[in-house]
């Protein structure tokens, strides 16, 4: 086997460095959806080689250690320990990915006992201003969850702009892109970055949608500002609120005009995602070819 297998577990690097350039270019929903994309074909692809990594240690392990034949030479297809740190890397991933799915189902079970919604809403009676998209279960759209206390920090038209970007959210199933992201980081760690700018993404995308809805950019950015400095250790962590992600930067691309489709910021991405399928097709052949000439 050679460095093809190696090769999903770094060449997430470039999708690392170029993340918050792409986030900060072109249509927030485009970008969201195209580095989504490219971070679960990245993490699966990083994960897929260490599984094969780790399943070259099978024949140094009773009893198929039994049915070598010493009279064939078979060279070692990966060194040991090697082996060993891709089976302790894959448990690791398991961890992560476990402790991120409890975290985020935690916080929507306990958003959603929080009330039950009438028309889509809920008010709960807390001074703590903030505002979040709940998500349903079952084929329920889910619902919006405020408290009075950013109700009464907003006036009634920053108000139209926080319940607009709050449906954005749930329309467009934000919960699910950002999920998907945060598993490919919990899967390789090298992603990090990207799900903070798909988290970023999601949030200038109901912006973008809020905007639209009221017709007016200023009064969004306004409203952004007022309930992200408001609600800066209010929000719960896992959910999608007005108050999340880089208000600054989000203000500041609200006070320009709106962004217009950049289809070639995703070309280099994407080039990358069909290198991660190239690299893991040559690893598994390999592999197979190895599995067979070994049994």
């Amino acid at each position: 086997m050679n460095v093809a297998i190696y090769l999903p577990l770094v060449l997430a690097l470039p999708l690392t460095f170029t993340a918050q350039w792409i986030a900060a270019r072109g249509t927030p929903a485009l970008a969201a959806r195209g580095l989504t994309t490219i971070a679960v074909v990245a993490a699966t692809s990083s994960t897929w080689s260490l599984a094969l990594l780790t399943l070259t240690m099978l024949d140094d392990l009773p009893p198929l250690s039994a049915l070598d034949n010493p009279t064939r030479d078979m060279p070692e297809p990966v060194p040991g320990p090697f082996a060993l740190l891709a089976g302790l890397a894959l448990l690791a991933v398991g961890a992560r990915l476990l402790c991120d799915l409890r975290r985020r189902l935690q916080t929507h079970r306990e958003l959603r006992a929080i009330g039950t919604p009438q028309q889509g809403l809920v008010v709960a009676d807390s001074c703590a201003p903030f505002a979040v998209a709940v998500p349903g279960r079952h084929g329920d759209a889910g619902h919006v969850l405020v408290t009075t206390g950013i109700l009464r920090l907003l006036d009634a038209q920053e108000r139209r702009v926080l319940f607009a970007h709050e449906r954005a959210h749930l329309v467009h199933r934000h919960h699910r892109v950002v999920a998907a992201a945060a598993i490919a980081a919990a899967l390789n760690p090298l992603l990090i970055p990207v799900r903070e700018a798909v988290v970023y993404l999601v949030e200038r995308w109901a912006d973008e949608e809020a905007a639209a809805s009221v017709g007016d950019r200023d009064l969004t950015a306004q409203a952004v500002a007022r309930a992200a400095l408001a609600a800066v250790e209010a929000t719960p962590a896992a959910a999608l609120g007005i108050g999340g992600g880089a208000a600054v930067r989000r203000v500041r691309a609200l006070a320009a005009p709106a962004p217009p489709p950049r289809r070639r910021r995703l070309v280099g991405p994407t080039l990358l995602g069909a290198g991660f399928l190239a690299a893991v097709t040559v690893a598994t052949y390999q592999f197979v070819a190895l599995a067979r000439a070994w049994l």
